[in-house]
């Protein structure tokens, strides 16, 4: 499978641009005209520098405004066209896009459209070029796949063929099956990008709102399978125009561009095993059977004061490891790792955080698998001198330069040869295990996280929903594995004063701000932890008040979660009881939850509330370290 971008799809100039492209792993470009005229190299100059790379240019885009021209106006399209293949001669370009016509002065007509490009591919034949049609969702006559393969059957020269782009298709609704009824052939170029489904005029979706296949919510995977179900073979390439990745890392948007390619071509031969499809073998996504461990980076009086307030949890020490200075404390199937040593990564992320998150282990189907299909989608690898006893177990790089590790199922081995302990910890305040993880990013970040996860695992997406913040707005994306065994939120924020805006500017990016974990009766544990002397976040009478008059709450019920300091949701499928505590840490919190019934949500109606509550506290008194 080749595989190539558009250089508009990638911020920066066109040489870092196309050092991006190459170190993610594409095979080719789609050259932007604007993006040559920027820079200070002449054609030559610059398509060898595209080949230095290791690039070939798979498409010289766009030329418009081509078809269906009065007169003079004709006259003057084919000498622009004849200027631009003067240019592609150059650069080495072998296709040129048009894209069809918005001019006021076009003239409908299909037959005349044919005429205008049969006699284009007669000027492009003669010099070894070939050109390729485009039907704008916006455009003026032409603006459905079908017109314009009716065009380009009608202009009838093998220099002339089809350029199918999935956002023109599938903005506007068109069932992306007619496209296997096109001769494979006749398609000369295919160009893949998602979007959002929302009312919004297509041109302004288009240049504005565009996103790499699997982060919106286009049926693009069914657009590719009808193309190569019609017998295509050439180039797939991403064509995505969004004000969020402009913004963003040359590198971070490239690397996601490829991932995205690849799991979507994945995901399509699987899908229809019959289709063409040269793709190297990848793994399929591997199902997530729970998070496995959170280990902490933390250091001295940080980290003694963290293990008593994991103690007030219930928790407690399960064994300490052969080989470092860390500690595992263990209740049901929770594992939190206190590590203290200063000579491993560990270390330099409490030198550069202070005490935070800086490892997850996830129990996976297969954790070689997982980390095959990591490696193909472009994942960064982790690898650390092993210790005396300790085991190799794959790892990633994940959000912030944090670790992802993948466990096989059971690994009961690890926590015993490591740290001498059960697969099990003490039942404690009736904590069964870790429901689910928040992580906190910048708003720009959150497509990208949300494809990584959705590409390597299988997991559900929820609707993004606004989190109000005294001081801002937070948006947050839940995702779900299958059968709900891992569970995320990701936390969008768009300014330093929100409450995930602040802990991520004073932890310098650490990557999980609070980690939930489930009970069996949250009644139940909130005594046994009022017992171990917990101080949950105060919550103000006012909100049962609320809850009150929102829900038909027995009288008793009521009055135990005012007590407790429990906050409830309901949901047509079950009900969901939340504890806090405190934040420490920068900002970091537990919370404990209870799911009744088939609650699915996480509980977002309540966060304007926990989030001022913690306000309160931290603006009276400061942040304790812990």
């Amino acid at each position: 499978m080749r595989t190539a971008i558009a250089t508009v799809s990638v911020p920066g100039t066109l040489r870092e641009k196309l050092e991006a492209i190459a170190q993610a792993g594409f095979d080719g470009i789609e050259i932007f005209e604007q993006d040559f005229i920027a820079d200070e190299g002449s054609p030559r100059e610059v398509g060898a520098l595209i080949r230095d790379h290791g690039l070939a240019i798979s498409l010289f885009q766009p030329f418009r405004d081509f078809e269906g021209l009065p007169g003079p106006l004709r006259a003057r399209a084919f000498d622009r066209a004849e200027r631009k293949f003067d240019l592609m001669g150059e650069l080495g370009a072998e296709l040129m896009l048009v894209c069809s016509s918005v001019h006021p002065q076009a003239l409908g007509g299909i037959d005349r459209a044919a005429e205008d490009f049969h006699e284009l591919g007669e000027r492009a034949a003669r010099r070894g070029l070939r050109v390729g049609f485009e039907a704008l969702a916006w455009g003026r006559h032409v603006n459905d796949h079908r017109d314009a393969w009716e065009i380009v059957r009608r202009a009838d020269h093998p220099a002339v063929g089809l350029i199918l782009d999935s956002f023109h298709t599938l903005a506007r609704r068109i069932d992306p099956d007619t496209i296997r009824r096109i001769p494979g052939d006749r398609i000369f170029f295919v160009q893949l990008a998602d979007a959002p489904r929302i009312e919004m005029d297509l041109l302004y979706l288009s240049r504005h709102f565009r996103n790499m296949p699997g982060e919106g919510d286009l049926p693009v995977a069914g657009f590719l399978r009808a193309v190569l179900a019609a017998g295509y073979a050439g180039p797939l390439s991403l064509e995505v125009f969004n004000d969020q990745f402009r913004g963003g890392s040359p590198r971070g948007i490239a690397r996601d561009g490829y991932r995205a390619l690849v799991a979507l071509a994945d995901d399509v031969r699987r899908a229809e095993p019959s289709l063409s499809l040269d793709l190297a073998p990848m793994p399929a996504r591997q199902p997530v059977a729970g998070t496995a461990f959170v280990e902490f980076a933390t250091r001295g009086a940080e980290a003694e004061a963290l293990g008593a307030l994991l103690g007030t949890l219930g928790f407690a020490p399960a064994g300490r490891h052969v080989a470092k200075r860390a500690t595992l404390w263990q209740q049901g199937r929770a594992r939190i790792v206190l590590n203290e040593e200063e000579r491993d990564f560990a270390g330099s992320v409490f030198n550069l955080r202070g005490t935070s998150v800086c490892d997850i282990g996830l129990e996976v189907a297969s954790a070689a698998d997982t980390m095959a299909r990591a490696t193909a989608l472009g994942a960064e690898t982790f690898a650390q001198p092993l210790g005396p006893g300790q085991q190799e177990i794959p790892a990633i790089r994940g959000l912030g330069g944090s670790v992802l590790h993948f466990l096989d199922p059971g690994h009961a081995g690890v926590w015993s040869q490591e740290f001498g302990a059960t697969p099990e910890g003490p039942e404690g305040a009736g904590i069964l295990g870790i429901d689910h993880l928040a992580q906190t990013m910048t708003y720009d970040e959150m497509l990208s996280w949300s494809l990584f996860y959705t590409t390597l695992f299988p997991m559900a997406k929820a609707p993004m929903v606004d989190v109000i913040d005294p001081d801002g707005l937070v948006r947050s994306q839940a995702l779900t594995a299958e059968g709900g065994a891992f569970r995320i939120t990701l936390n969008g924020a768009e300014t330093h004063r929100t409450l995930a805006g602040a802990f991520l500017a004073e932890s310098f990016g650490a990557p999980v701000q609070h980690v939930a974990l489930a009970a069996r009766d949250i009644f139940a544990t909130a005594e046994a932890l009022a017992a171990l002397g917990f101080e949950p976040l105060p919550i103000p009478a006012n909100y049962y008040d609320d809850v009150a008059s929102r829900f038909d709450i027995a009288p008793q019920m009521l009055e135990r979660m005012r007590a407790a300091q429990i906050l409830y949701d309901r949901e047509e499928e079950g009900e969901f009881l939340q504890l806090y505590s405190r934040p420490f840490a920068g900002g970091m919190f537990f919370e404990i939850v209870e799911r009744r019934g088939g609650y699915r949500g996480f509980g977002a109606p309540n966060a304007p509330f926990r989030i001022a509550a913690q306000k309160r506290l931290m603006r009276g008194k400061g942040i304790p370290r812990v």
